[in-house]
């Protein structure tokens, strides 16, 4: 069998445990569980190396607005390094009280000049790059809107090298292809020129972060877990009731913070569930450099990262033309998932959906996705 890296897959492949490790929750006894996944985390984090953030201020609010029958704050906070992190908040017009709310993690998909944008929308004009990216990955729905309208309060932030977090050229030597470029520039030729720019940087961000001694999922976690302060600490929310969900790289980061942080009492994965043996032979060429967490593997593979939320419930959808992932390692780690729901006593609250179709967060997928937060959260 041809390995992405040829040769050297089977031998690398050996690598990986063959059972459960010792700290897998997929046979643990239901006495042990509490205990044995607190260690889990505990070795997550280790090889993570989030950096710490010490305290944040409390954002500040740029503007308010109502657009198609949604409350909207456009809020800010700033983090210890880089440009302040721009947020939208969504919640129904005229609501009153604590509500359920959900942090809404946007997308990879190549597309870096912009984060919020790509599933959120504040008013009527749409950029046509991000139309075409909404028509291809969400049915052309905003699904953070549609989330709303359901009765949520919904923050949707910029991730780390997105956005308003984005790395600008200007800062950057000139050492890159297509240096030259103008990161203000936001017309779809300027949008498509930074984005170009962006996926020739990223392994360069990779391995500077490996050589700060952190990880881009620990940076992400670190930054997405003050995106979860913010959201709780509203006055319009209901801290006991907060969901997490997202598509393909917003999937990813689910998977680290639900996975980690039980103030998520909800979790929605969509597009991002395989196996590290997965990404070692078959498609990391499709994968981001922020996917990988050094050592890792050798405890506890991708699936069970997400487990570690267990009981609390978690649903994850997956695509079966979905070209970045081989089906029978996402049916792989599905099963690794429902071991660790079994063990946990609540076998009932992990689900696994099969959809046809390709990389993407269809319109019936998002109506599952809605229903699960309200069978959770509301």
């Amino acid at each position: 069998m041809k390995t992405m890296i040829g040769a050297y897959g089977p031998w690398a492949a050996s690598l990986l445990p063959e059972t459960p490790s010792p700290l897998s929750l997929q046979q643990c006894p239901v006495e042990e569980f509490a205990a044995r996944r607190a260690k889990a985390k505990a070795r997550v984090l280790e090889c993570m190396a989030p950096p710490t953030h010490g305290k944040v201020a409390a954002p500040t609010v740029q503007w308010r607005r109502e657009y198609d029958g949604l409350s909207i704050e456009a809020i800010s906070w700033q983090l210890p390094h880089g440009a302040p992190t721009e947020a939208w908040v969504l919640k129904p017009a005229g609501a009153t009280g604590r509500l359920p709310a959900v942090l809404a993690l946007h997308d990879h998909g190549g597309f870096k000049y912009l984060g919020k944008e790509k599933i959120a929308q504040a008013g009527p004009e749409v950029p046509p790059l991000v139309q075409a990216h909404r028509a291809d990955a969400y049915a052309g729905l905003a699904w953070a809107n549609e989330l709303a309208r359901r009765g949520y309060v919904v923050l949707v932030h910029d991730a780390f090298a997105f956005g308003s977090r984005r790395v600008r050229p200007a800062d950057v030597p000139l050492i890159l292809p297509s240096t030259v470029v103008d990161d203000t520039d936001d017309t779809k030729d300027g949008m498509t020129a930074y984005n170009t720019w962006a996926a020739h940087h990223e392994h360069i961000m990779a391995k500077s972060l490996f050589s700060a001694g952190t990880t881009w999922p620990g940076v992400f976690w670190a930054e997405d877990r003050v995106a979860l302060d913010m959201l709780g600490a509203r006055p319009d929310v209901d801290p006991a009731r907060i969901g997490v969900g997202g598509l393909s790289g917003g999937g990813l980061r689910t998977t680290f913070l639900a996975g980690l942080d039980e103030r998520v009492k909800c979790a929605v994965c969509v597009g991002m569930m395989t196996t590290w043996r997965d990404y070692l032979l078959h498609k990391s060429y499709t994968h981001t450099w922020m996917c990988y967490v050094p050592l890792l593997p050798r405890d506890l593979d991708y699936p069970e990262i997400l487990g570690l939320r267990a009981p609390l419930p978690a649903l994850v959808q997956n695509t079966r033309a979905d070209p970045l992932f081989t089906t029978s390692e996402m049916e792989s780690a599905a099963a690794k998932l429902t071991a660790v729901y079994a063990a946990s006593g609540a076998p009932e609250h992990f689900r696994a959906s099969w959809y046809e179709g390709r990389h993407q967060f269809s319109q019936p997928m998002q109506v599952e996705a809605f229903e699960w937060f309200d069978r959770w959260l509301r």
